[in-house]
């Protein structure tokens, strides 16, 4: 039946990643990787990795479409049809592909024994991990006490990502609208109709559904968070599910409306917090006595409280850096300022010397409503003018 099962979700894999590549809507790509990475956590499942299945789900299902539906409010939603193959790109691609499958040829079987990440280091933690960390979620010993160190390096990946963002793209943010404008209000797309589709803030029944599902995202996270010593869960992937209930939430109220209610310049902040309380609870154990991340030293005649105490605040600034770091990605992207297209210099020889007066430029929609209004109002005063001159 596991064989079934398995053989199914490859197949379900393959389709979606084959109707992935023949695809030219953007939407309906970005729900692809979705379907594909919720698959994908399925398989996982299969496989008993539960853990690698939740953060697959939680990235790959959850941010990652979210924060594409956000890009596609400010690209076009139809790619592009390539008019001619681009032959070098199809040799790369077919290379690289090649390479990847000749490395797999190396590969031990799934469930060798003798493959080498059964080893001695595999075998001392399923033998002493109960015993010296005493938590009942193996991963949660493994990578916030065993391996703590690389997660801390890991988490520092995360903040310089955020960094770099804000280094990038953080001084063209836009500012708040105006007092006199509504919370909502944005610029108007620049895209013709024909090739927009509607934001999800302007459909009733997406406003709706999100009022009602954020508490349960948000509610969701802080289980996830609290729930990581004893099941799939952590930081990690508390994080990032606290991330997406802000993000679906500037996605159907605005992005202006989130900046609102939650202001970059506190989330800069916040994003260095989770960093420094990780930091900061190896420097507490090295000032006691003993190792960087060595949990034990905090409560010398019961290790194991310690340990709990000391993953808990890990995985706590875990769960605060990734989901600041997140949510001000979203939030620089969206309310960053369009940059200014180039100006073209055309040479002498092909530059038009001819006379154009203002009246041949095509007004842009908003000033052709202006100068209709206007044209109502002179013709209204001329008619009152003209009925006052009519002898009595």
């Amino acid at each position: 039946m596991e064989t079934a099962i398995t053989v199914v979700l490859f197949v379900l894999l393959l389709a979606t990643a084959i109707i992935l590549g023949r695809q030219r809507n953007l939407f309906a790509a970005s729900m692809l990787t979705g379907i594909f990475s919720l698959v994908s956590a399925g398989l996982f499942t299969v496989m008993e990795a539960v853990d690698v299945a939740f953060t697959e789900a939680a990235v790959g299902a959850g941010i990652s479409t979210v924060l594409m539906l956000a890009t596609l409010s400010l690209t076009e939603d139809v790619e592009a049809r390539e008019k001619k193959i681009s032959w070098p790109a199809l040799a790369v691609v077919v290379l690289t592909g090649g390479a990847l499958i000749y490395g797999t040829l190396d590969m031990p079987n799934f469930g060798d024994p003798h493959a080498v990440v059964h080893g001695e280091i595999a075998r001392y933690y399923i033998d002493r991990s109960w015993d010296e960390i005493g938590l009942p979620n193996m991963v949660t010993s493994i990578l916030a006490s065993y391996r703590g160190s690389d997660t801390f390096g890991e988490l520092g990946v995360v903040f310089v990502a955020g960094t770099s963002v804000l280094l990038l793209l953080g001084g063209r943010r836009s500012e708040l609208p105006a007092s006199g404008e509504s919370p909502g209000h944005e610029r108007p797309s620049s895209r013709p109709p024909g090739k927009r589709h509607a934001h999800v803030r302007e459909m009733p029944v997406v406003r709706t559904v999100a009022k009602v599902m954020l508490p349960y995202i948000v509610l969701f996270a802080f289980y996830v968070q609290a729930h990581g010593d004893f099941g799939p869960g952590g930081g990690f992937q508390a994080g990032v599910i606290l991330a997406t209930a802000f993000i679906l939430f500037g996605l159907v109220f605005g992005p202006q409306e989130l900046v609102r209610h939650v202001p970059p310049e506190r989330l800069e902040r916040i994003m260095a917090v989770g960093l420094m309380i990780y930091g900061g609870v190896g420097v507490v154990a090295m000032l006691l006595g003993g190792q960087f991340l060595a949990y034990g030293v905090f409560t010398p005649s019961h290790p194991s409280h310690g340990h709990h105490y000391g993953i808990f605040m890990v995985e706590l600034g875990v769960g605060i850096t990734v989901s600041a770091v997140m949510i001000i990605i979203y939030a620089t992207f969206a309310t960053r300022r369009p940059s200014l297209a180039p100006q073209v210099v055309l040479d002498a020889e092909d530059r038009c010397e001819t006379e154009v007066s203002a009246d041949d430029v095509p007004l842009v929609p908003e000033e052709r409503a202006l100068r209709s209004g206007a044209d109502l109002l002179a013709e209204g005063a001329a008619g009152t003018d003209a009925a006052s001159e009519v002898p009595s």
